[in-house]
This record gives structure tokens, C-alpha cells and sequence, in this order.
């Protein structure tokens, strides 16, 4: 039997190559996830252990975080430690701390370190990676006794020493446009400041290489800018050589405040670090090792189809093998061996394409903001024998239906028949079958379009109510062929005459292929489909609660947590072609144990700057403790005009320690995001807001003077990098940015499973092609011409692709419709809105992808020797 099976592969090598190319992209997907997984791992190990090499101890300050946390070597990080009422953070670690701990006998030395973030502006003023400012890391430098940070190897130029001084690193110099000796711009958490560069340092940290920036002060002026004068995030402790770090740890927990700093050794901080990292990568990969099965799931039709279109056209040969003495079992074991075969060498391939997979995927999700760092790829042993398992698992298991079938084939009944068709009691239980599974799917979905929250049970629930309804139509797709197939059988006719007829025929000659061969594009485009639809009609309903209600032209903000100074309206206001400036901030407030935010604003400019629909009441009578509320809250808090209620207002509305005051209800209006719950004159909020600042101003230009306001409000408002103004185009661009990165990925990595379904297209219309060799001929002999049978097969190909295109179309909408309804409690705006542009994109695509496909089978097609093809053989 493996004799046999080598003979089969050989002989039938050009047969098979589609399926191996099939199992080929499927596994070099499974194996580059792997691989890129095992290298993504290593690499923040690597920079892990480079940003604690020679720590024995580590003391942060409670809520500060190190740089390793983040996998990077910088040294720099965010802490969220307690602020005072500067704005500074304050810590427990001073000078004194430091002074102690290099002290003790088994110190070597001491390393403090302050963290924070830094916006810097490029030459032409503007923001760099203003979107993202948690990327934007500063740090003190601190030089050893040559007068270098190792920490921070320089490139050119010096360390900072002075006040007046910084140094950035080599990527975010090059960004902005800065030289050693230039006046770099700058803001921490308030106005622009400005710095001599004198230079420009190298880092490994990976939010750094993925597009983030790094600014370096001297340690003076980094506690200055971040905390206080003698202050620490961190404090860094190298120890001699032979020296116990769990026993220098407790030396030197016994120098620590009670509160507000915690000692960590260097080996446990490393434990720390490996199992979080194994914790953020496994997430990732799991992620990816999805869509790898769904490519998987989709080259196992193709597998399938193939096995059991090369069983019919061996047929006298598996009969002349029970005739000479080969039982059932070994039929069946020969088909096997020869399918595991096929899988070893396909996969051994795919593990290569895998490995150029891995490489490329690090840059392509670093250019989303991932950052991801550097290093070699990592192959263990785990990747290839999985890539080679599970290639040939899948292999064999498509083929196993196949064998089962071409074993319990009478060895009569093979000799004289070589493509039967499916008997139809058979193709009655599949249509059952079918039935069930699909109703079962539609009515799960169908109870998932009543549910209103996304909480993992309910998200269960969807997924269940997703798989039983595509499986149903997988297994219904022989019978929904023939409706549909005679449909576009006589729009072919019509327009191609006999070729289209034949087209026609030769899709309906058997329905069990021509389904397999559909289902394979129908579930990338399901998939496709789905996704395209839910984020569209998500990008919509954020698009409208980004600007609902508002007339401004720009949205004043500041990228930290930190708000606009309450007089940067009053500026806007003066600026030449600024019709309105409207101050916004917000607070909280309870009133009967409901909760509500209050917005605070000039009411008579908001009314230029945004829209509300007045229910009853009047906006003209909001003042000093006169309130409006929309009608939500209006209705959960049981008010209207005329009432009056005991508020708490403030921080702590939830814990009973804010202040009361007593508040008339003057409007009820429409709900809109600028407004939120209740609407109060700037005067009642502002002292109650957490930062005592204006969170947003909005601006009305004069009509016709929009153009170019942007850089005067900036100017106005002291051009901080930190400032960001934003049209209401560049408002729904920013919402809808996310949705389309993490859209483009899917498109991606689901375009696997769609060119997997291709080449089942191609595989069925070659062995297709092969089967109908003498009927071809004939068809030759009665003269159809050449073109005519290439028409033929590109049609039979268009018919198949569109029959999967509308059925992976259809499918996708139902489950987009029926699952959009979790998103209704987060995104109260959410409609199922069709995006008609892209649908009509991938439905033109089925047929484009059918004439592409027919391009090697026609050709083949074609190019018979009509009277070879009619001998008999």
C-alpha cells in the first residue's frame, strides 16, 4: 500500500498541486504565527533583561512603573504616583534614600532615575506623535564617571548638563528635523518650553522604535519638570560581585518609608517581567493562530474536493485493487498515506514561506502603534513539528470522508462508471442535516440581535449562533446551488449562447463539488463580509456622536490629562475670524442616588457653537444653580422643568464626601455627547471639575474664514505641542482611526482564506477539465471551437465564484445585523448601515476571481487533441 500510494502521488503530481499549495498557505500561516510569536517573546525578554542588567534591586515609588515593565531598555517610563497641587507627581524616594542605599556594604552603586512624558515639536511646528503621547517618554540622563549614560549610548553631541539643555533620541531627531546646537520646542503638561539640543543618543525601547519619542533632561531639571527638587521614581541598585540579592533586598527594605516605596530584587523583577510577557505575546498569538485555522478550515474543502475527484477518476483502478485481493481497510489506509504524504511535503514548504511570514509581520503591526522591538527570529523545536502536525493532521482528515467513500465502491459497479453522481437519498440527509443546522444558527442569532450588552457570555452565545449558521449553509450549499446556478445559468445562456449553456450544465452536473468549491470563497467573504459591515455601521454611529449636535469648525484640546487654562476661550474669542468660543469642562453630580455628568459652559455661546433640541423649557434661563438636563436623565431621575434637586457635585460623588448644593430645573433637551447629562453655566461647574481647568473650547469661525484658523487659535493659545485643534472632519477621522487599522488587519489575514479559496477554483476546473476529457473532444469533433471551450470553463468558473460570492455576502450581512445589536449598550448610535460600495466591490470580484481562476483550465482546456481525447482508454 505505500508503494501504491508513492505511485499515486507521482503519477498524479500535477493533480495535487493545488491541495498542496492549499495546505502550503495554511500551514505557512500556522507557522509563522508561531515563530513570530516564540520571536516576539524573546525579543522583549532580551530588552527586559538589557534594561535590568547589573539591577540586584529595584525601589520604585508606589504606582511608578520601570521601563521593563514595558519590555523596553530606556529607562524611561510613565508612573502614576500622587500629585500635589502644582501638578507634580511626589514620591517617597529623595537624595537621602539614595545616599543610604549606596551606603550599605554589598552596594556597588545607585542609579536614580525620574520618568515621564515629553511632546516635543518638529521644525514646522508641528506636534510629534501628538496621537499618541503615552509614547513620548522622558528621563533624566545620568552619567557615570566618564561623563556617559550607558543606559542612553550616545550618537552625537554630549548629555544634557545644564538647565537649558536635552538630548533626543536618533529616530525622533531625524522625524522632527533637529540638529545638535537647534532650539528644540517642547511641553510636559503645560506651556511650550524651549531647550538647546546637544545630543542625540540610540534606544532598544520598543515604543520608541515603533514611533514614539524620547527626550533626555539633566536629573536637576527632570525633577523639576516632573516632580520636586531631590525626588525619585526609581532608584536602581547594582551590587559587588558574590553578593546574596534576596539578602541585600531585605538591607534594603529595612531603609524604606513605611508607605510610598516598595524593594523588588533583580532576579524576581525578571520572573515578573518573562511571565507578563508570556501573558501579552500568547494573547497575540492566539489571536493570529485563529484566522490560521480559519485558512486551515477553508483548505480542507479543497483537500476534500480533490481527493474525491481523483478517487472518481481512479476508480477502475481501485477496482482492479479489490479485484486482485486489497480489502476495504487497505484502500483506505493507501488513500491516507498518500494524502499524509502530500501534507509532510506541502507542509515542510509552508514552514519555510512561514518563517518569511514572521519576519514581516513585526514592521506591518509596528506601523499601527504595537511596539514591537527588534531581534533575530526565534525558531524552537515547538514551531516546525506543529507546522509539520498540524498539515498533516488536516491532510488526512479531508481525505478520510473521501477514502471511506472509495472504499465501499463494488469493484462492478467502479469498472463501469467513472463520475457517478451522488445518489439523492444521500444529498435528501445532507439537505436535512443542513436544514437543522441552519435553523438552529438563525434563531440563535436572532435571540442575539435582543441582546443589548457584549459581556463574554453573550459574545459566546454569538460566536455558537455564527458557526451553526455558516456550517448550515456549508452543509445546504448543494442544495441552494441549483436555485441559484439556474439563475445565472440563464443570464449566460442569453449573452454566450451554447458556451453559457454548457457552463451551466457542467456547475449543476455535480451539485456536492460545485458546493465545496463555493464554500470555500463563501466563508472568506462571509467573514469579509461581516466584519466590513459591523465596523462600517460602528464608524457611522461614532462619526455621528463625535459631532452630534455640534456647529463648531474646531474642538480646542490638550493631549495630557491635564485641560486648557479657564481664560484659552476668551483668547480663541480674540482671534481675527473667530465668530465663538465656547469653554467646556464637566463635573460629576448624584442627585437620589443617580448619577450624571454636569457640563459647564457659557450657555449663550454654546448656542453658536452646538445644537439642542429643547424638549421644554428655555436655555435662556440657565444661570447661577439654574440647570438644564437631557431627557434621559430626565426620566431615570424622575424630573422636570420647574424642580429642584439636592445635587452632590464633585469627586467623590460616589463615596458621600461632595458637596451639596441645590440646583432648578429650567430645560429638558435632546441628549447629545457636547452635552452630556445636564448643562450648567461655567460658574456653578468649574470649581467642582477634577482638574479645576476647561476640558475642551469650541470654535464657530466667521463665515468663509475656516481655512487657516487652525495655526491662529494655536498661537493664541501659546502654540503648545500639547495643543491639539481638530476639525469635526478630523474629530470622526481620529474615532474611526481605530476601526480601520484593526480592519485593514482582518483584511489581511483573512485574505488568506480567500486566496486559499481560489486555488480551489482553479484545482476543481483543472481536475474538472481532466474529467471531461473525451466529452471535450467530442464537443470539439461537433465544432465548438477553441474559444468557445475556453468561454466554457470561464464561465462554469464565474458561475461557481458568484454562486459563493452571493451566498458569502448574504451570510455575512445576517450575522453582521444580528450581532451589531451587543454594541447597542456601548455605542447607543448604532445602526446597521450597508456599506453598498464595498459590497458591490466583493461581488464584482467573484467573477473577476473566476476568470483568473479559468486562465490555466481553459487554456489546458482547450489545447486537447480532439481525436486523442475521443479514443477510448
Amino acid at each position: 500500500m505505500l508503494r501504491t500510494a508513492l505511485r499515486n502521488v507521482l503519477a498524479h503530481k500535477a493533480r495535487l498541486i493545488m491541495t498542496a499549495l492549499a495546505v502550503l498557505l495554511g500551514v505557512a500561516f500556522v507557522s509563522g504565527t508561531l515563530v513570530f510569536g516564540d520571536t516576539v517573546a524573546r525579543s522583549f525578554r532580551d530588552a527586559s533583561a538589557e534594561s535590568l542588567k547589573g539591577v540586584a534591586v529595584s525601589v520604585r515609588a508606589s504606582g511608578a512603573g520601570t521601563v521593563a515593565e514595558a519590555g523596553g531598555g530606556s529607562g524611561a517610563a510613565a508612573t502614576d504616583t500622587p500629585g500635589s497641587a502644582d501638578g507634580k507627581r511626589t514620591t517617597a524616594l529623595d537624595t537621602a534614600l539614595a545616599r543610604k542605599i549606596g551606603r550599605l556594604p554589598d552596594v556597588a552603586s545607585v542609579r536614580p532615575a525620574v520618568n515621564g512624558e515629553s511632546t516635543l515639536a518638529g521644525k514646522g511646528g508641528r506636534p510629534v506623535n501628538a496621537d499618541n503621547t503615552w509614547q513620548n517618554l522622558a528621563a533624566n540622563y545620568l552619567p557615570d564617571r566618564d561623563g556617559k549614560d550607558r543606559h542612553f549610548p550616545l550618537k552625537e553631541g554630549r548629555g544634557p548638563a545644564a538647565e537649558g539643555e536635552l538630548a533626543v533620541d536618533a529616530k525622533t531627531a531625524e522625524k522632527a528635523g533637529y540638529r545638535i546646537g537647534d532650539t528644540v520646542r517642547f511641553a510636559t503638561d503645560g506651556p511650550a518650553l524651549t531647550k538647546k539640543l546637544v545630543g542625540i543618543v540610540s534606544t532598544d525601547d520598543p515604543r520608541i522604535t515603533a514611533g514614539g519619542t524620547l527626550t533626555l533632561f539633566d536629573t536637576p531639571t527632570a525633577q523639576k519638570l516632573f516632580l520636586h527638587p531631590g525626588q525619585f521614581d526609581e532608584i536602581a541598585v547594582a551590587a559587588k560581585d558574590g553578593t546574596d540579592e534576596r539578602a541585600l533586598t531585605e538591607r534594603v527594605r529595612a531603609l524604606l518609608p513605611e508607605k510610598g516605596a516598595q524593594a523588588t530584587s533583580g532576579a524576581d523583577l525578571a520572573v515578573e517581567q518573562s511571565a507578563q510577557i508570556t501573558k501579552n505575546t500568547q494573547s497575540l498569538t492566539k489571536t493570529l493562530l485563529v484566522f490560521a485555522g480559519i485558512a486551515l478550515f477553508v483548505g480542507a474543502f479543497i483537500i476534500a474536493n480533490t481527493f474525491t475527484m481523483l478517487i472518481a477518476q481512479r476508480s477502475r483502478d481501485i477496482a482492479l485493487m479489490r479485484a486482485v485481493g486489497a480489502s476495504r481497510r487497505q484502500v483506505v489506509r493507501s488513500i491516507l498515506i498518500e494524502a499524509a504524504l502530500v501534507g509532510l511535503i506541502a507542509s515542510a514548504a509552508g514552514f519555510a514561506l512561514g518563517l518569511g511570514i514572521a519576519t514581516a509581520m513585526r514592521p506591518l503591526l509596528n506601523t499601527t502603534g504595537a511596539g514591537l522591538p527588534d531581534g533575530p527570529l526565534v525558531i524552537t523545536p515547538a514551531s516546525p513539528l506543529s507546522a509539520l502536525a498540524v498539515g498533516v493532521v488536516v491532510t488526512v482528515l479531508a481525505a478520510w470522508l473521501p477514502s471511506r467513500k472509495a472504499a465501499k465502491i463494488a469493484p462492478v459497479a467502479a469498472l463501469s462508471s467513472v463520475d457517478q453522481a451522488p445518489p439523492a437519498r444521500a444529498l435528501r440527509g445532507r439537505n436535512v442535516l443542513g436544514t437543522l443546522l441552519t435553523g438552529a444558527g438563525v434563531l440563535v442569532m436572532l435571540y442575539v440581535s435582543t441582546l443589548t450588552t457584549s459581556k463574554e457570555s453573550n459574545l459566546m452565545i454569538a460566536m455558537l449562533g455564527s458557526l451553526l449558521t455558516l456550517g448550515g449553509v456549508i452543509v445546504l450549499a448543494p442544495l441552494l446551488s441549483r436555485p441559484l446556478i439556474t439563475l445565472a445559468g440563464k443570464v449566460t445562456a442569453r449573452l454566450f449562447g451554447i458556451s453559457g449553456k454548457l457552463a451551466h450544465e457542467n456547475a449543476l452536473r455535480n451539485p456536492r463539488r460545485t458546493a465545496a468549491t463555493a464554500s470555500a470563497l463563501m466563508i472568506g467573504l462571509a467573514l469579509i463580509t461581516g466584519l466590513t459591515v459591523g465596523a462600517h455601521s460602528a464608524q457611522h454611529a461614532m462619526a455621528k456622536e463625535a459631532t452630534q449636535g455640534l456647529t463648531a469648525d474646531y474642538k480646542v484640546t490638550n493631549s495630557t490629562s491635564r485641560g486648557l487654562a479657564p481664560d484659552a476661550a476668551a483668547k480663541a474669542a480674540r482671534v481675527l475670524g473667530v465668530a465663538a468660543a465656547t469653554p467646556v469642562t464637566s463635573a460629576e453630580l448624584d442627585t437620589q442616588g443617580q448619577y450624571a455628568v454636569i457640563t459647564g459652559t457659557d450657555p449663550e455661546a454654546f448656542g453658536k457653537t452646538a445644537q439642542l433640541d429643547v424638549q421644554s423649557g428655555s436655555l435662556h434661563d440657565i444661570g447661577r444653580g439654574k440647570i438644564a438636563v437631557s431627557d434621559e436623565f430626565a426620566r431615570k431621575a424622575g424630573l422636570e422643568v420647574g424642580d429642584t434637586i439636592d445635587a452632590a457635585m464633585g469627586t467623590g460623588v460616589d463615596t458621600g464626601v461632595a458637596r451639596k448644593r441645590k440646583l432648578a430645573v429650567v430645560a429638558v433637551y435632546a441628549k447629545i455627547r457636547a452635552a452630556d447629562d445636564a448643562l450648567g453655566t461655567l460658574t456653578d461647574v468649574l470649581p467642582y471639575s477634577g482638574s479645576k481647568e476647561l476640558e475642551n473650547v469650541l470654535v464657530k469661525a466667521e463665515p468663509g474664514r475656516a481655512a487657516g484658523l487652525e495655526r491662529k487659535i494655536r498661537a493664541a493659545l501659546g502654540d503648545s505641542p500639547l495643543l491639539r485643534v481638530r476639525s469635526q472632519e478630523q474629530l470622526i477621522k481620529e474615532n474611526n482611526g481605530s476601526i480601520t487599522t484593526v480592519l485593514n488587519m482582518m483584511y489581511g489575514l483573512l485574505g488568506m482564506a480567500v486566496i486559499i479559496a481560489v486555488l480551489g477554483v482553479v484545482n476543481t476546473l483543472a481536475m474538472s477539465v481532466f474529467e471531461r476529457t473525451r466529452e471535450i473532444g467530442m464537443l470539439r469533433a461537433v465544432g465548438l471551437h477553441r474559444s468557445g471551450v475556453k468561454r466554457m470553463v470561464r464561465l462554469e468558473s464565474v458561475v461557481i465564484s458568484l454562486f459563493g460570492a452571493v451566498l458569502g455576502i448574504g451570510t455575512g450581512i445576517f450575522l453582521a445585523w444580528a450581532g451589531g445589536s451587543l454594541t447597542t449598550s456601548s455605542m447607543q448610535e448604532y445602526e446597521l448601515v450597508l456599506p453598498w460600495g464595498r459590497l458591490g466591490i466583493f461581488l464584482a470580484l467573484a467573477p473577476t476571481i473566476g476568470v483568473l481562476a479559468a486562465i490555466w483550465p481553459a487554456r489546458r482546456a482547450a489545447r486537447l487533441n480532439m481525436l486523442r481525447a475521443i479514443q477510448p482508454s
